[in-house]
């Protein structure tokens, strides 16, 4: 059942997805509202339960009385944390949504800094800096460096911590985007093909005090495929035959003079039946075949996803008033 929308909407929106994490709800709560309630602010907290195996839910349905800002939902199965956020996304109301984790290494106290400089600066993502970070270096800080920089060569976003959860973002942003996979930690570079307006400030880290981190080495490999995905999206979501086309070429072309060779070889009268070229350069034709195939068939694609339901290939924006 989907919680009922506070009345009138509320100014600020709180999303914060949770896995057994029942010690730090109550913890978490508290600080939420100490840092809020004395702000001359609507707001609400959207809590998602992304399929617990713990009191979580327990604890958030706990809660509700004492915190009428908070609007648990509870998700059917354990998701992931992109789909869980997807979901507070969806549900949330406010004209800024800040986001956060639920295991205390986000500060709330930051929150307030973070809604001023999204005001400040007219950004559309105010980004969380974990500069001092307390997390383990090999299996978290490690990947996460490699991951920005990465990032940052592929898509120009300048980014010391794209992984940080602590961040504000602009309702009208949040509209246009729908993030799926894993791809909660690099919101930012997914907002860039919408021209979104992105900076960085410092936040406070803490390390966890309850519960266990959900992080470990196999996260390397999933941040990995997410970066070749976001490659992807960044420069072919509007023209995927220019990548599936030149792959496809660049097998064409070898395997192409391949055979063009061995055809003036047959046709001088040599036997080319047992050379591993004539394998080489059938092999590289049929690849190319294939990859222009689904070049064309993920045109198609393409149209079918904006035509039906009328999305546009571009999106408009307001301009900030003048002051």
């Amino acid at each position: 059942m989907t919680p009922p929308a506070l009345n009138p909407s509320p100014d600020l929106s709180l999303v914060i997805p949770l896995y057994n994490e029942a010690d730090n709800v109550p913890v978490l709560l508290e600080r939420i509202a100490a840092v809020l309630r004395p702000l001359p602010l609507r707001w609400e907290m959207i809590l998602i339960d992304d399929g617990s195996r713990d009191s979580t839910a327990a604890a958030l349905q706990a809660a509700v009385a004492s915190y009428p800002e908070l609007r648990p939902l509870y998700l059917r199965r354990n998701y992931g944390q992109t789909t869980a956020m997807q979901a507070g996304f969806d549900h949330a109301q406010g004209a800024v949504v800040v986001t956060l984790d639920g295991d205390l290494q986000n500060d709330p106290a930051d929150i307030p800094a973070l809604l001023a400089t999204l005001e400040a600066t007219g950004a559309d993502i105010v980004s969380g800096w974990r500069k001092r970070r307390q997390d383990n270096a090999l299996t978290s800080n490690l990947p996460s460096r490699i991951a920005n920089r990465l990032i940052a060569s592929i898509t120009g976003l300048k980014l010391h911590d794209l992984g940080c959860s602590l961040k504000a973002y602009r309702r009208d942003l949040l509209d246009e985007l729908k993030i799926y996979g894993e791809l909660h930690r690099f919101i930012p570079a997914v907002a860039m093909q919408y021209g979104a307006k992105i900076v960085e400030q410092e936040v406070s880290h803490h390390k966890r005090q309850f519960g266990e981190s959900k992080y470990g080495l196999d996260k390397t490999l999933r941040v990995a495929l997410d970066i070749i995905q976001l490659y992807f999206f960044q420069r072919f979501l509007q023209r995927p035959l220019h990548f599936f086309g030149y792959v496809g070429l660049m097998a064409l072309v070898p395997g192409g003079l391949m055979l063009l060779y061995l055809l003036v070889l047959k046709l001088l009268g040599f036997d080319i039946a047992n050379r591993p070229m004539l394998l080489t350069g059938f092999m590289l034709i049929v690849l190319a075949v294939q990859l222009l195939g689904m070049g064309v068939l993920a045109e198609l694609l393409t149209r079918i996803y904006h035509e039906p339901k009328g999305r546009s290939h571009y999106l408009l924006r307001q301009p900030k008033a003048s002051a």
